[in-house]
């Protein structure tokens, strides 16, 4: 992206680059950011770019690792327990995923999209931070390892370059997104369901939201649209916690997803996924006792 960080070569790419597809492949407008696991893995633009699936995925992981950092310390979000989901981290995450699927990461700076996708997720969730917050924080998380760098970006040269590079980050943000700025989240469709299943409701909703959560640190979000998540989270949650969900009667679970258990257990999510999120629930269960 032009003007990057120093040490960084970037430049601006093409809005509308990303996973080619045929014409007969283009999606409806409401499919816009919904691509098969083969166009993410195989044919990113960060794959013409010589970033192989292991770096990219790397990369991902590093920039929402970021993101949860940022928001944290600008406090985005008004009540971070277990039923006020962290709407404005998941939403800047999410504006990342869809720019990387469209940019290359040859071409951009994680961290500057990054905050850039912070700063417009604050004012989308109506939870906006003033601009010079995000800039201050964001320098200290990049140079969390510098003891000087808190001092430096209060200084008026540095502070200058580092707010019109976030401006013009934001500019390159809103046209790779066409400025479509519009985001659901599996939040709401998983707690309505879990409600009328009147089973296990803590734990399940507990171990399910976990579930989505750290699926927002894969590629998920661009494969398949909030419901299904949520109900590929419960499906799983109700497996590791061995809770039965509602299978007969007026009550079939999955009907409130408009999926079968057949399909979940096809595509959601990949066996390796399922076994990291697996253990990261056992881990989060032991240290809580």
């Amino acid at each position: 992206m032009a003007g990057s960080l120093p040490g960084e070569s970037s430049h601006y790419g093409n809005s509308e680059s990303g996973p080619s597809r045929s014409s007969q492949e283009r999606p409806e407008e409401g499919d816009r950011w919904y691509f098969s696991r083969k166009e993410i893995e195989e044919n990113s633009p960060s794959r013409r770019d010589n970033i192989d699936l292991k770096k990219e995925t790397y990369l991902r992981k590093s920039y929402c690792t970021f993101l949860q950092d940022l928001g944290m310390r600008l406090k985005v979000e008004a009540d971070s327990s277990i039923h006020k989901p962290q709407v404005t981290i998941a939403t800047a995450i999410i504006f990342c995923h869809r720019f990387f699927i469209r940019q290359s990461h040859a071409k951009n700076d994680r961290r500057t999209i990054a905050t850039v996708c912070m700063f417009l997720a604050g004012k989308v969730e109506e939870t906006p931070r003033p601009l010079k917050d995000v800039i201050l924080v964001s320098y200290e998380i990049m140079h969390k390892k510098d003891p000087a760098a808190a001092q430096r970006i209060k200084q008026k040269e540095v502070y200058e370059q580092q707010k019109e590079l976030i401006l013009l980050g934001e500019r390159v943000v809103l046209a790779t997104l066409g400025f479509d700025l519009n985001v659901h989240h599996p939040y709401k469709p998983l707690v309505e369901a879990i409600k009328k299943f009147k089973v296990a409701q803590n734990a399940l909703a507990q171990v399910a939201w976990n579930f989505v959560n750290d699926g927002l640190r894969t590629s998920l979000c661009l494969q398949f649209k909030p419901h299904h998540i949520a109900a590929g989270a419960i499906f799983l949650a109700a497996k590791f916690l061995k809770v039965k969900l509602p299978s007969d009667g007026e009550k079939v679970w999955w009907q409130e997803f408009d999926v079968t258990p057949r399909q979940l257990e096809g595509w959601y999510p990949p066996l390796d996924i399922v076994v990291r999120l697996v253990w990261i629930q056992l881990d989060s269960l032991q240290i809580a006792l």
